[in-house]
Protein backbone atom coordinates (compact mmCIF):
# COMPACT_ATOMS: atom_id res chain seq x y z
CA UNK A 1 0.00 0.00 0.00
CA UNK A 2 2.48 1.91 0.91
CA UNK A 3 4.05 2.27 -2.97
CA UNK A 4 1.01 4.21 -3.87
CA UNK A 5 0.94 6.39 -1.22
CA UNK A 6 2.50 9.20 -3.46
CA UNK A 7 -0.14 8.67 -5.94
CA UNK A 8 -2.96 8.88 -3.12
CA UNK A 9 -2.03 12.02 -1.73
CA UNK A 10 -0.98 14.17 -5.09
CA UNK A 11 -4.57 12.82 -5.81
CA UNK A 12 -5.79 14.91 -2.87
CA UNK A 13 -4.22 17.46 -3.58
CA UNK A 14 -5.43 17.95 -6.60
CA UNK A 15 -9.08 17.65 -5.83
CA UNK A 16 -8.22 20.03 -2.57
CA UNK A 17 -7.34 22.54 -5.42
CA UNK A 18 -10.34 22.07 -7.93
CA UNK A 19 -12.36 22.35 -5.18
CA UNK A 20 -10.91 25.38 -4.00
CA UNK A 21 -10.47 26.83 -7.34
CA UNK A 22 -14.81 25.77 -7.65
CA UNK A 23 -15.68 27.56 -4.63
CA UNK A 24 -13.49 30.93 -5.36
CA UNK A 25 -14.97 30.52 -8.72
CA UNK A 26 -18.40 31.00 -7.32
CA UNK A 27 -17.61 33.36 -4.49
CA UNK A 28 -15.60 36.06 -6.76
CA UNK A 29 -17.41 35.70 -10.50
CA UNK A 30 -20.80 36.90 -9.72
CA UNK A 31 -19.60 40.16 -7.97
CA UNK A 32 -17.41 40.92 -10.91
CA UNK A 33 -20.29 40.27 -13.96
CA UNK A 34 -22.70 42.50 -10.68
CA UNK A 35 -20.19 44.99 -11.22
CA UNK A 36 -19.95 44.99 -14.81
CA UNK A 37 -23.59 45.45 -15.15
CA UNK A 38 -23.65 48.01 -12.88
CA UNK A 39 -21.20 50.12 -14.84
CA UNK A 40 -23.12 49.28 -17.82
CA UNK A 41 -26.76 50.37 -16.48
CA UNK A 42 -24.93 53.48 -15.60
CA UNK A 43 -23.09 54.53 -18.66
CA UNK A 44 -26.70 53.48 -20.40
CA UNK A 45 -28.48 55.91 -18.48
CA UNK A 46 -25.71 58.67 -18.72
CA UNK A 47 -25.37 58.06 -22.62
CA UNK A 48 -29.56 59.18 -22.66
CA UNK A 49 -29.83 62.97 -23.67
CA UNK A 50 -33.57 64.51 -23.15
CA UNK A 51 -35.66 66.74 -24.30
CA UNK A 52 -39.37 67.82 -22.43
CA UNK A 53 -40.67 67.30 -18.89
CA UNK A 54 -39.43 63.77 -17.18
CA UNK A 55 -43.37 63.24 -16.57
CA UNK A 56 -44.93 63.75 -20.07
CA UNK A 57 -47.59 61.03 -20.67
CA UNK A 58 -45.47 60.09 -24.30
CA UNK A 59 -41.95 59.22 -24.82
CA UNK A 60 -40.81 59.54 -28.53
CA UNK A 61 -37.17 57.74 -28.32
CA UNK A 62 -34.99 57.88 -31.90
CA UNK A 63 -31.91 56.34 -32.66
CA UNK A 64 -29.85 58.45 -35.35
CA UNK A 65 -27.15 58.52 -37.37
CA UNK A 66 -26.23 62.46 -37.66
CA UNK A 67 -25.18 61.25 -41.24
CA UNK A 68 -28.21 59.76 -42.30
CA UNK A 69 -30.40 61.55 -44.39
CA UNK A 70 -33.97 60.48 -43.67
CA UNK A 71 -32.81 61.22 -40.07
CA UNK A 72 -32.03 64.91 -41.04
CA UNK A 73 -35.18 65.09 -42.76
CA UNK A 74 -37.17 64.44 -39.53
CA UNK A 75 -35.37 66.40 -37.25
CA UNK A 76 -37.46 69.10 -38.05
CA UNK A 77 -40.47 67.73 -38.12
CA UNK A 78 -40.05 65.64 -34.68
CA UNK A 79 -39.05 69.68 -33.26
CA UNK A 80 -42.36 70.78 -34.39
CA UNK A 81 -43.55 67.45 -32.32
CA UNK A 82 -41.88 68.81 -29.79
CA UNK A 83 -43.40 72.19 -29.61
CA UNK A 84 -47.19 71.12 -30.15
CA UNK A 85 -47.08 68.50 -27.24
CA UNK A 86 -45.35 70.59 -25.13
CA UNK A 87 -45.67 68.73 -21.67
CA UNK A 88 -47.27 66.14 -23.29
CA UNK A 89 -44.73 64.65 -24.86
CA UNK A 90 -40.23 64.17 -24.14
CA UNK A 91 -37.69 63.26 -26.67
CA UNK A 92 -35.25 61.31 -26.42
CA UNK A 93 -31.97 61.12 -28.85
CA UNK A 94 -29.64 57.91 -28.57
CA UNK A 95 -26.49 57.51 -31.03
CA UNK A 96 -26.71 55.08 -33.47
CA UNK A 97 -23.90 56.08 -36.17
CA UNK A 98 -23.29 53.65 -39.03
CA UNK A 99 -20.53 51.67 -40.32
CA UNK A 100 -20.99 52.86 -43.69
CA UNK A 101 -21.14 56.68 -42.81
CA UNK A 102 -17.77 57.58 -42.76
CA UNK A 103 -18.06 60.98 -41.18
CA UNK A 104 -20.78 59.40 -38.69
CA UNK A 105 -19.18 58.78 -35.83
CA UNK A 106 -16.81 61.81 -35.86
CA UNK A 107 -20.20 63.96 -35.69
CA UNK A 108 -21.34 61.51 -32.84
CA UNK A 109 -18.15 62.34 -30.98
CA UNK A 110 -19.01 65.96 -31.56
CA UNK A 111 -22.44 66.17 -30.30
CA UNK A 112 -21.39 64.12 -27.21
CA UNK A 113 -18.17 66.43 -26.58
CA UNK A 114 -20.85 69.08 -26.91
CA UNK A 115 -22.96 67.15 -24.12
CA UNK A 116 -20.12 67.74 -22.04
CA UNK A 117 -20.25 71.56 -21.74
CA UNK A 118 -24.28 71.32 -21.91
CA UNK A 119 -25.18 72.16 -25.35
CA UNK A 120 -25.83 68.59 -26.61
CA UNK A 121 -28.70 69.93 -28.28
CA UNK A 122 -27.29 72.73 -30.17
CA UNK A 123 -25.01 70.68 -31.73
CA UNK A 124 -27.58 68.21 -32.56
CA UNK A 125 -29.91 70.32 -34.11
CA UNK A 126 -27.04 72.60 -35.96
CA UNK A 127 -25.37 69.27 -37.24
CA UNK A 128 -28.87 68.04 -39.03
CA UNK A 129 -29.14 71.81 -40.49
CA UNK A 130 -25.54 71.43 -42.04
CA UNK A 131 -25.75 68.02 -42.63
CA UNK A 132 -25.50 68.52 -46.46
CA UNK A 133 -21.95 69.96 -45.89
CA UNK A 134 -20.36 68.26 -43.66
CA UNK A 135 -20.98 64.85 -44.67
CA UNK A 136 -19.73 65.03 -47.75
CA UNK A 137 -15.96 66.32 -46.61
CA UNK A 138 -13.05 63.69 -46.40
CA UNK A 139 -12.15 65.10 -42.96
CA UNK A 140 -14.66 66.82 -41.12
CA UNK A 141 -12.90 68.14 -38.23
CA UNK A 142 -12.28 71.69 -39.11
CA UNK A 143 -16.26 71.78 -39.60
CA UNK A 144 -17.14 69.99 -36.39
CA UNK A 145 -14.65 72.89 -34.62
CA UNK A 146 -16.53 75.18 -36.16
CA UNK A 147 -19.71 74.33 -35.28
CA UNK A 148 -18.13 73.66 -31.65
CA UNK A 149 -17.61 78.16 -32.23
CA UNK A 150 -21.17 78.48 -33.49
CA UNK A 151 -22.92 76.82 -30.54
CA UNK A 152 -20.78 78.78 -28.23
CA UNK A 153 -18.56 75.72 -26.76
CA UNK A 154 -15.24 76.19 -25.39
CA UNK A 155 -13.09 74.80 -28.27
CA UNK A 156 -10.21 74.09 -26.36
CA UNK A 157 -11.74 71.53 -24.49
CA UNK A 158 -14.19 70.76 -27.10
CA UNK A 159 -10.71 69.22 -28.94
CA UNK A 160 -9.63 67.50 -25.87
CA UNK A 161 -12.97 65.83 -25.12
CA UNK A 162 -14.17 64.62 -28.78
CA UNK A 163 -11.76 61.75 -28.61
CA UNK A 164 -11.79 61.32 -24.95
CA UNK A 165 -13.05 57.65 -23.60
CA UNK A 166 -16.12 59.16 -22.07
CA UNK A 167 -17.06 60.81 -25.11
CA UNK A 168 -16.65 56.93 -26.79
CA UNK A 169 -18.25 55.42 -23.75
CA UNK A 170 -21.22 57.47 -23.70
CA UNK A 171 -21.66 56.23 -27.71
CA UNK A 172 -20.37 52.70 -27.47
CA UNK A 173 -23.57 52.53 -24.62
CA UNK A 174 -26.12 54.25 -26.80
CA UNK A 175 -25.02 51.44 -29.74
CA UNK A 176 -25.06 48.84 -27.12
CA UNK A 177 -29.25 49.64 -26.18
CA UNK A 178 -29.61 49.62 -29.86
CA UNK A 179 -28.04 46.23 -30.39
CA UNK A 180 -29.94 44.89 -27.33
CA UNK A 181 -33.37 46.40 -28.79
CA UNK A 182 -32.68 44.91 -32.13
CA UNK A 183 -32.29 48.52 -33.95
CA UNK A 184 -29.86 47.77 -37.15
CA UNK A 185 -31.49 51.01 -39.25
CA UNK A 186 -31.65 54.75 -38.69
CA UNK A 187 -33.92 56.21 -38.10
CA UNK A 188 -35.49 53.62 -35.58
CA UNK A 189 -38.06 55.74 -33.36
CA UNK A 190 -40.06 54.15 -30.61
CA UNK A 191 -43.50 56.24 -29.01
CA UNK A 192 -43.96 54.50 -25.38
CA UNK A 193 -41.84 51.70 -26.58
CA UNK A 194 -43.79 50.71 -29.74
CA UNK A 195 -41.42 50.86 -32.80
CA UNK A 196 -42.52 53.07 -35.56
CA UNK A 197 -41.85 50.83 -38.95
CA UNK A 198 -42.23 51.72 -42.56
CA UNK A 199 -45.04 53.65 -44.15
CA UNK A 200 -45.66 55.44 -40.80
CA UNK A 201 -41.79 56.41 -40.19
CA UNK A 202 -42.86 60.01 -41.29
CA UNK A 203 -43.86 63.46 -39.76
CA UNK A 204 -47.99 62.39 -40.13
CA UNK A 205 -47.31 58.53 -39.43
CA UNK A 206 -45.17 60.20 -36.07
CA UNK A 207 -47.85 62.43 -34.86
CA UNK A 208 -50.83 59.85 -35.28
CA UNK A 209 -48.28 57.67 -33.23
CA UNK A 210 -48.14 60.19 -30.37
CA UNK A 211 -52.09 61.12 -30.76
CA UNK A 212 -52.53 56.91 -30.39
CA UNK A 213 -50.26 57.12 -27.16
CA UNK A 214 -52.34 59.90 -25.82
CA UNK A 215 -55.42 58.21 -26.13
CA UNK A 216 -54.06 54.90 -24.27
CA UNK A 217 -53.82 57.01 -21.09
CA UNK A 218 -56.32 56.99 -18.63
CA UNK A 219 -58.22 59.80 -18.50
CA UNK A 220 -58.06 61.41 -14.96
Amino acid sequence: MNRYAPIIIVAIVGLAAVAAGVVLYRVYKPQVLAVSQEQAKKAEIESVHVRGAADAPVTLEEFGDFQCPPCGALSEPLNQLEGDYGTKMRFVFRQFPLANHANAKPAAYAAEAAGLQGRFWEMHDLLYREQANWSKTTDPAELLLSYARIVGLNTAKFQKDINSEEVKERVAADQKRAVELGVHLTPTIFVNGKSIVGPSLNPTGLRAAVEAALAEMPSK
